[in-house]
């Protein structure tokens, strides 16, 4: 008798990993009366690039039968506060950050990029170009935690702003950028409304910008948006992505990002120093969002308020907050 993916799978027992799973999305329909069987003797862990076209193929055909867990790079939580500079540097891929030289960190990046922009991108998206979503990815490297501006971004590109969007929507698809949303409610102020765009992976913005060591880092322009990223992901990593956004006025009150848990508001600042300490901006935003506690999120060791409800925190604290 010869085997199918269905007597296969359906003879299968324990745990079953299934790598690459969205080269071959037919296997989600036989999964399907699979997973339904009430006497199965197997659990699947499907593994894959976490592109549009894999999730909304598993919505539709095991909606009911999967749970979904976004696994991101390395966190700080897990490489522990002495490596904190390194992660940083170098990024949460393991090949990146535990790469033993510089050099092998940049080879691996370059054939990481190569790779994606020429397989995974038109194995994900036939039809995209994968030279111009290259191209955009190292453009957004330059304007890391910056406001979206479609139409700018596209007179660089030589393309049309719906398509920069369609770009945009396929790099945030496979986990390489994200797309913080700004909160707006009616507060009788002009709000920033366009999203923010942030390179998730350090490692990946620091190659894409060509810096390599960490004197590189401390001396280039995008030093403090390079801060406010990796501090940004590894709140998220510690506390969720749901209910995330930041908050800005027309008139430059700022809050690079804001949590919404159990009815409460959370606020954060990353900031980039030795000494953080408050600013009118902090007192304005936690006066109009009506913030439980704001953190300073700052590369330092000590923790201490800055008034009674503004703290600074170094980084490695972030996971013990009672946020969620």
């Amino acid at each position: 008798m010869s085997l199918t993916p269905q007597s296969v799978l359906a003879a299968s027992k324990g745990l079953v990993v299934l790598d690459e799973i969205q080269r071959m999305p037919e296997l989600f329909e036989v999964l399907r009366p699979i997973c339904d069987e009430p006497h199965r003797n197997a659990v699947f862990l499907l593994l894959g690039s976490a592109s549009p076209n894999l999730v909304r193929e598993v919505s539709e055909t095991l909606a009911g039968r999967i749970l979904f867990v976004d696994m991101g790079g390395f966190s700080l939580a897990e490489v522990g506060p002495a490596r904190q500079n390194r992660l940083w540097l170098r990024g949460g891929f393991p090949r990146a950050c535990l790469a033993p030289t510089p050099s092998a960190w940049s080879r691996w990046m370059q054939s990481f990029v190569r790779t994606f922009v020429e397989r995974d991108i038109p194995a994900l998206r036939p039809g995209v170009s994968p030279q111009a979503l290259g191209r955009l990815w190292r453009m957004l490297a330059h304007v890391h935690g910056q406001t979206w501006n479609a139409a700018q971004l596209g007179r660089s590109l030589d393309a049309s702003a719906s398509t920069v969007n369609r770009y945009r929507d396929l790099l945030a698809g496979a986990f390489m950028i994200r797309i913080l949303p700004p909160w707006f409610e009616n507060l009788g102020k002009r709000l920033v409304k366009s999203p923010k765009v942030y390179l998730r992976d350090s490692g990946m913005l620091h190659y894409l910008l060509g810096i390599e060591e960490r004197h590189d880092l401390v001396t280039h322009p995008r030093y403090g948006a390079s801060w406010e990223g990796f501090a940004l992901e590894q709140t998220l990593l510690a506390h969720g992505d749901r209910e995330a956004y930041f908050y800005a006025t027309q008139r430059g009150a700022e809050l690079d990002l804001l949590l919404l848990r159990r009815g409460r508001r959370w606020g954060f600042e990353f900031k980039c120093t030795d000494t953080p300490r408050t600013t009118k901006s902090m007192h304005v935003v936690m006066q109009d969002l009506g913030l439980e506690h704001l953190w300073v999120v700052y590369p330092g060791d000590l923790e201490y308020p800055l008034t009674d409800r503004i703290t600074a925190l170094p980084l490695a604290g972030i996971p013990n907050l009672p946020t969620v």
